[in-house]
């Protein structure tokens, strides 16, 4: 969340970065109930003053008479301090309510508007291919090659759920391994992590996680949900943590399984394997200073490019623009495969993404750093990026390197976890 003090000195900028970012928090409400509590803490410290006077004098009493008086004016300004901080706890309460809906600020060369106005940077080193066949979608290529089970799926756990069967099972395996193996070299932790996760945790990370708009899975009669992202766990771990200056950046990977129920996301785009309801993700997350979170941010997009460059896919980056940035991120990065399957002429679609938090879940999440030689501390910047969301890059690996024969071709660097060169030869 952003400083409390900083929204209440600036309600205009913050509530044209929520118009513009599609958040319809009541900063001027925030503001006047700031300006109250801080009204009702002057008075509270005013009264806590006079109470502490009139304890010292009590001893000073000339007789009993002036000694019970005392006390009983120091009962009075007890009870008028209690009263004062029970509302002040309601007030408080009503703004952080506010203030926790209040989104990040936005980066100043993100694009303005919804999705839209999304700005295309740049595109990857492989060109979309040109076929002389028909090529088929990612659910088609699966039921010929027998990779998928969405029918038994649907029966164990619903639409959305699926089986992935023989081969496709190895190719999970093998892009979870090029993406850890990469992530290794760059001095990344490799970590797994819970599927679960305190509401609290998820509230501190930005997500929602009970309430009729949320994606997330909740536990009945618990405080537990089911994570839609290692960024949730790998930045709950460090919940009110104090680093020291010299342990940052400390960059983590982690392997999770992702939970989303995905309301109302239904059609040929969709389909298959594309918006499901679990999957297996390798998450990039990182803690560090706030002047090294920008170039950090440049190293998740480098990486996010470089493994999809290294398996020939075709992608293009995007510069998220500001009404789709969601809660925490300041500033985020796409990248969209392009997966010839989709619809009549092929289509871009979301593979990864990497976002620049700075220290809006830091602040949510307490997570602090020490300055050598200095007093006090200072919020961390958080970031997160996709390494790979296994789903998603199957779709595109497989509607990529298809063969006219009906097989599919294994990118090189996948090749010594599946062992073969060809799917279905």
């Amino acid at each position: 969340m952003l400083d409390r003090r900083f929204v209440a000195d600036n309600i205009d900028l913050v509530t044209a970065n929520c118009k513009s970012r599609g958040s319809s928090a009541d900063v001027a409400k925030f503001a006047a109930l700031d300006k109250l509590r801080r009204q009702f803490q002057a008075d509270i410290d005013r009264l806590n003053g006079e109470a502490g006077q009139v304890s010292k004098s009590i001893g000073k009493a000339a007789d009993a008479a002036e000694r019970e008086a005392k006390k009983t004016e120091g009962r009075r300004l007890r009870e008028e301090i209690s009263a004062l901080e029970a509302k002040s706890a309601e007030i408080v309460a009503e703004a952080d309510a506010i203030l926790r809906l209040i989104p990040n600020l936005t980066h100043p060369s993100a694009p303005i508007g919804g999705e839209d106005a999304a700005v295309e940077i740049r595109r990857g080193a492989t060109p979309p291919r040109t076929f002389d066949f028909k090529p088929l979608d990612h659910v088609d290529i699966g039921e010929k090659l027998k990779l998928f089970d969405f029918e038994a799926g649907g029966k164990v756990a619903g639409h959305g759920f699926y089986f992935l069967i023989g081969d496709a099972v190895l190719l999970e395996l093998a892009l979870q391994r090029y993406a850890i193996d990469l992530l290794m070299k760059e001095g990344f932790t490799v970590m797994t992590t819970p599927d679960l996760a305190r509401d609290t945790i998820l509230e501190g990370t930005g997500f929602m996680p009970r309430g009729p708009e949320t994606q997330i899975y909740s536990i009945n009669g618990s405080d537990l949900s089911l994570i839609a992202t290692a960024e949730i766990t790998l930045g709950g771990a460090y919940h009110e943590r104090i680093f020291e200056a010299e342990e940052l950046p400390l960059k983590l990977c982690g392997i999770s399984h992702c939970f989303r129920t995905e309301a109302g996301a239904h059609g040929r785009a969709t389909r298959g394997l594309y918006r499901v309801h679990q999957f297996t993700k390798v998450e990039m997350f990182a803690f560090t200073r706030p002047e090294e979170s920008p170039a950090m941010h440049d190293q998740l997009l480098d990486i996010e490019c470089r493994l999809f460059d290294g398996l020939g896919i075709p992608y293009r980056v995007i510069d998220t623009a500001s009404g789709d940035l969601g809660g925490p991120a300041y500033r985020k990065f796409d990248l969209e495969a392009w997966m010839p399957g989709r619809g009549e002429a092929g289509e871009w679609g979301e593979v990864t993404s990497t976002s620049n938090c700075t220290d809006y879940q830091s602040r949510r999440l307490a997570i602090r750093y020490k300055k050598p030689g200095e007093k006090g501390t200072h919020f961390v910047h958080t970031l997160n990026g996709t390494a790979i969301a296994i789903s998603r890059g199957i779709v595109a690996l497989l509607e990529n390197h298809q063969n006219a024969d009906g097989t599919v071709t294994v990118p090189e660097p996948l090749v010594a976890w599946m062992g073969k060169r060809t799917i279905g030869a």
